[in-house]
């Protein structure tokens, strides 16, 4: 049998992997209580920031264009948006957030930044924000773009 290679730096591709799929499936349980999906709070949130184009939440959610449908889809069906012509551009529709979805959305916040909380509690105070930090300046930087054309399945759950 062959040797396994020895590993000369963690792999942060399986910890990431691992870390953010466990995070999922936390915050989807979480919103679950209060009707919501985590891609729901996303399309909400990114919608109140200013008007938006069903493409633009779409790429600023990570979101596909066919989820992003059905994804607005459950947010009408739910009263939490509704799809309306824009003010600037005739021939596109935007994302708008009724008051109900303004309402979900902050409780929706409120959910996550409590899942979030509790997964960073994990950690020592003091390991706390250079974590955070340190996280963000790798996505902010070395792993701000992905590789294009380089199609990735995601990884089934496990049982």
């Amino acid at each position: 049998m062959a040797e396994t290679p020895l590993r000369t730096v963690p792999d942060l591709t399986g910890l990431l992997l691992h870390a953010g799929h466990v995070l999922e499936t936390q915050l989807t349980a979480a919103l679950a209580e209060v009707g919501m999906t985590p891609r729901m709070q996303c399309v909400l949130l990114h919608a109140l920031e200013g008007e938006r184009t069903q493409i633009q939440l779409a790429e600023l959610a990570y979101l596909d264009k066919t989820t992003m449908v059905g994804t607005v889809d459950a947010l009408e069906k739910a009263g939490y948006a509704e799809r309306k012509p824009s003010a600037t551009d005739r021939r596109a529709r935007i994302v708008a957030v009724t008051p109900a979805g303004a309402k979900a959305a902050a409780e929706g916040q409120r959910i996550v930044d409590k899942v979030h909380g509790e997964a960073l509690a994990a950690l020592a105070a003091s390991q706390r924000k250079p974590f955070a930090d340190s996280l963000a300046e790798l996505v902010g930087g070395q792993l701000a773009t992905p590789v294009e054309d380089q199609a990735v399945r995601r990884p089934r759950q496990r049982k």
